[in-house]
């Protein structure tokens, strides 16, 4: 009966470095309630692929990924952990409606950096959480390379970034009026506009709802699930 559990553990624990190895993602079966871990880490990678030394988080391995957790009833709700210096702002906002959109209990966890669009993917869960050395950096969408110099290519980012001001406004706390200024601020981003939020700053203002820790985070997710049966 040991050698057959041993056999069995073993096989759970190769199928989950597999997945590890392959998406970046885990789904711990033994904890109190089955929950998908989904790891947004590097650049979110959209449309083009990155250089190849760059680490990325490729949007569409994470998509089906999202409607598998949504579909799975063995899996009871998604675990999301961000460390991430932006990327690709269509792809990322996609992501962030995805996650907002799902019925399944959906927490974030911000560790290191929530860098320009994972600003809104942070927010995007039903409750977000910050370790107190994070960062959250907001600044305006940019691009770089070749852009026609005409009106219409300003009044597409200005349109852009209304999206994704409205997006944050609707899942956080944060007024717009603050979200704006943040956004535009010119005193402390040495090669940029924006504002980087420390941990304690960003819950403060409302676009974070928690400081803590990876154990806060798992705790309040299975809190959630559990009031969902209840």
């Amino acid at each position: 009966m040991s050698d057959k559990n041993e056999n069995t553990n073993s096989a759970v624990q190769d199928k989950q470095l597999e997945q590890i190895e392959k998406s970046g993602s885990v789904t711990p079966l033994a904890g109190r309630h089955a929950i998908h871990c989904l790891t947004i880490i590097g650049q979110i990678e959209g449309h083009y692929d990155a250089a190849p030394q760059v680490k990325t988080t490729k949007y569409e391995h994470v998509i089906p990924q999202l409607v598998a957790v949504e579909q799975d009833p063995a899996i009871e709700g998604l675990l999301m952990i961000l460390n991430t210096v932006g990327g690709d702002v269509e792809a990322g906002l996609a992501l962030a409606e995805l996650v907002s959109g799902m019925k399944k209990p959906t927490v974030s966890l911000v560790l290191g950096g929530g860098h320009s669009i994972g600003v809104p993917l942070a927010c995007s869960a039903k409750r977000s959480f910050i370790v107190p050395s994070a960062t959250m950096t907001i600044h305006p969408v940019r691009t770089s390379g070749t852009v026609l110099g005409v009106p219409q290519t300003l009044y597409y980012f200005q349109k852009m970034q209304d999206r994704i001001i409205d997006f944050v406004i609707k899942n956080s706390s944060m007024s717009e009026q603050s979200f704006r200024r943040y956004l535009m601020n010119t005193d402390e981003l040495v090669m940029d506009i924006g504002t980087a939020l420390e941990g304690e700053k960003a819950v403060e203002e409302g676009l974070i709802d928690r400081l803590g820790g990876l154990n806060d985070a798992i705790e309040c997710l299975y809190s959630l699930i559990e009031a969902e049966k209840n």
